[in-house]
């Protein structure tokens, strides 16, 4: 059970990671160049597309983590990894749900900009779980004797 949690970890964090650097530096910012009588359709294209990427991959994301902290309650970077998808999570229901929701009134250079502001709270914890995972891979690597060099 412990190769599939990590694996479903490994998959949904790296693919979450990216996902919120092109959010954070070309899609987010980029709202501002849209003109501002077709904003409301593209935001509405937007937060239904990305929702349908990002959900899935961030439930299967919690669940591992979850389940992963149970695997082995010893590991205490499991826990550290948990508490970054809270982190992850809080942002996204208290700054960035409500911030599109405002948006979905139409284009504000001021909500944007919030908007990018805030989503680095995201980035970075999303950055890190990457980081810790890579670092749970290496060990599993280790201890089956598949480290090279």
């Amino acid at each position: 059970m412990t190769n599939v949690l990590l694996i479903a970890q490994a998959v949904t964090t790296f693919a979450l990671t990216g996902l919120i650097w092109l959010v954070q530096l070309v899609h987010y910012p980029g709202f501002a160049s849209v003109d501002s009588d077709q904003f409301d359709s593209f935001h509405a294209m937007h937060s239904t597309r990305i929702t349908l990427i990002v959900a899935p991959l961030m439930m299967v994301e919690l669940l591992a983590s979850v389940a992963w902290c149970f695997d082995d309650p010893r590991r205490v970077t499991a826990f550290i990894g948990l508490a970054l998808l809270a982190i992850i999570w809080a942002s996204t229901a208290f700054l960035q749900v409500p911030l599109h929701n405002q948006l979905a009134s139409g284009l504000s250079a001021s909500l944007i900009d919030r908007l990018v502001r805030t989503n680095w709270v995201r980035t970075l914890a999303w950055s890190a779980r990457s980081v810790l995972v890579v670092t749970w891979l290496l060990a599993a690597l280790q201890a089956h004797g598949l480290e090279q060099g």
